[in-house]
């Protein structure tokens, strides 16, 4: 069978982790684990298991950064109120002696919080945003490919360990909407998506980090509380609905088999280790 994208071809090399948050922490783990040189760079170093470089990427760095052949950012797309992206991404080129060979750009798929509706949308529908926040992900999206020539990634709702969000929600009884479309990735996923990124020669431009399953949030609850041995949360009065369906075939296509599939599979894992 072919590999269009020329999986597992390329080496990521010195590898820079911006903002590296959660999910930084676990790809960079996952790239050393297999012989990568990883950095990171943060606002605090933290407790990284890798070395990082301390920036506030609102400000000029004070240095020059050594040369990386691969970056990966994951960068908040706002903070104390106002975009981080213009910035960060103009001093991060500023900064960068050469053009890493690699840049991945994590973004989200709220940029499409303007497009509610049933019909599946793919990497070809454009975005649509309805809040500061989501136009603020659409510029970085058009900074990075400007500057870096970056492929993006957009990930879904992430779950995972740690990230209980919903299931805290049942158990508390908090009202929920139960009409409301929602899609997912989870985090173990989403970590093997970005590896895949680095690693693949070919890799897409852009691609959805989503699970096979788009669902209303209603079922994921009534699955959560059946399985956690409690009644579904209420319904939130009023129920506005809205949330968007969002196409993953291209993951599919291009990662191959999901660890987590569905909702099902992420969260049935997440209670039985409770």
């Amino acid at each position: 069978m072919t590999d269009p994208w020329g999986l597992g071809t390329r080496t990521p090399g010195a590898t820079l982790l911006v903002g590296c948050g959660k999910l930084g922490v676990r790809l960079g783990e996952r790239l050393i684990a297999q012989g990568a040189e990883v950095t990171a760079m943060r606002r605090q170093a933290g407790a990284v298991p890798f070395p990082t470089i301390e920036a506030d990427l609102r400000h000029p760095l004070a240095q020059a950064l050594p040369a990386f052949d691969s970056v990966v950012i994951t960068l908040p797309p706002s903070t104390e109120g106002e975009s981080i992206y213009p910035p960060a991404l103009r001093g991060l080129a500023r900064a960068l002696p050469a053009l890493p060979d690699r840049v991945v750009f994590v973004s989200s798929t709220r940029v499409f919080e303007g497009r509610p509706g049933g019909t599946p949308l793919t990497e070809r529908d454009a975005p649509k945003v309805s809040t500061e926040r989501g136009g603020d992900l659409v510029e970085g999206e058009l900074l990075a490919t400007e500057l870096f020539g970056a492929r993006i990634v957009r990930p879904a709702g992430i779950y995972g360990p740690g990230r209980d969000y919903l299931i805290r929600r049942v158990l508390e009884q908090a009202p929920v909407d139960h009409t409301r479309r929602t899609n997912r990735i989870h985090e173990t996923d989403l970590v093997r998506l970005l590896e895949a990124m680095l690693r693949a020669d070919s890799a897409p431009p852009l691609i959805h980090a989503v699970d096979r399953e788009p669902v209303l949030l209603g079922e994921v609850a009534a699955h959560i509380a059946a399985r956690l041995g409690v009644a579904p949360p209420p319904h939130a009065d009023p129920e506005e609905g809205g949330g968007t369906v969002l196409d993953g075939h291209l993951l599919q296509e291009f990662l191959g088999a999901l660890d987590y599939p569905t909702f099902r599979e992420g969260y049935d894992e997440m209670i039985a280790a409770r």
